[in-house]
């Protein structure tokens, strides 16, 4: 296959949301021709002041030498993919699929197989890191599919990410992701219950914060909601109800491969009754949450007080 590069690759770019934003915005500037497209045209229209076009439908990408997407559920690749009006019925064989969404595996899998029937490549490459490391270009991308091919994307890969590893067949670079964010789930709940422990036994909350965030135990990408949690900034970058639908899949993963997540189990709870509260919060929110069940509460400052228990 040969290489995909600004020069002769033109890009169809679908789902414009918070990753899919800055990683579409990167490629203009980088020189790739693209066409966007976004149920909600607005998300889309942003990118015409960076060299970008829209569409209407995904339909109308059928010229396109690649397909990058970026959606938030199975269903929503697959719908895309899939449907009797879907990019995959007007494709050209000798075109490539790039889905950088966070899917069960096999999903993954099935993508790949209908894109086989086809004569269209599909590589799963998943994504780590946010909306930050986005913009930067900083992203670590795990891949999944055919290596050649993989290969053949490189220049694409390059301009979005500071690291990019081609890790198994389809699917693997789905189940690299769900592996990945277990660990960032898990430890962002792990920071909730140390940060509610030091401020309940009396440390100063923006002192405790600084602290951990200088800690070699604190993980890069943790790091960052330190300081925003400093300054009560939980505005979504990786909004928790995404953090939540992705411990639905690993625990589906977890049960297929007969994989015990003891841990990852007490996470999810706690995400969950985070996003219970209805808002549109960055996942790490949890802190809150593990804040207000040691009775700590908001002094306005940035600073913790203990609140007496309601009897």
């Amino acid at each position: 296959m040969k290489p995909f590069v600004p020069e002769n690759s033109k890009i169809g770019f679908v789902g414009i949301g918070y990753m899919g934003r800055p990683i579409a915005r990167r490629l203009l500037e980088f020189g790739f021709k693209l066409s966007a497209y976004d149920r909600n045209r607005a998300n889309a229209q942003e990118l015409v002041r960076y060299g970008g076009s829209v569409v209407q439908n995904v339909s109308e990408l059928s010229t396109c030498d690649v397909i990058l997407s970026c959606l938030p559920s199975d269903e929503a690749v697959l719908d895309i993919y899939k449907a009797p009006q879907g990019a995959l019925a007007s494709m050209n064989p000798g075109s490539l699929i790039i889905d950088m969404s966070t899917v069960y595996p096999e999903t993954s899998r099935e993508l790949s197989r209908l894109g086989s029937e086809r004569g269209i490549q599909v590589l799963d490459v998943t994504i780590s890191g946010s909306v930050p490391a986005a913009e930067q270009g900083s992203l670590t991308l795990f891949g999944g599919g055919d290596q050649e091919t993989f290969k053949a994307a490189e220049a694409i890969f390059h301009v979005i990410a500071r690291k990019y590893f081609y890790v198994g067949p389809n699917g693997a670079g789905a189940t690299m992701k769900l592996v990945v964010n277990t660990l960032l789930g898990t430890g962002m709940q792990a920071i909730a219950e140390a940060v509610a422990l030091g401020e309940k036994a009396g440390l100063d909350r923006d002192r405790l914060l600084d602290v951990l965030s200088e800690t070699a135990v604190v993980a890069p990408a943790h790091v960052g909601k330190l300081q925003r949690a400093m300054n009560g900034d939980y505005s979504p970058q990786f909004p928790l109800r995404l953090m939540n639908k992705d411990f639905g899949l690993i625990f589906y993963l977890a049960a297929a491969v007969g994989a015990r997540m003891p841990a990852t189990a007490a996470a999810f709870e706690v995400n969950a009754r985070q996003s219970e509260q209805g808002q549109e919060q960055d996942f790490s929110a949890v802190i809150l949450q593990m804040e207000k069940q040691a009775h700590l509460d908001s002094a306005g400052n940035g600073h913790m007080r203990a609140i007496e228990k309601s009897t």
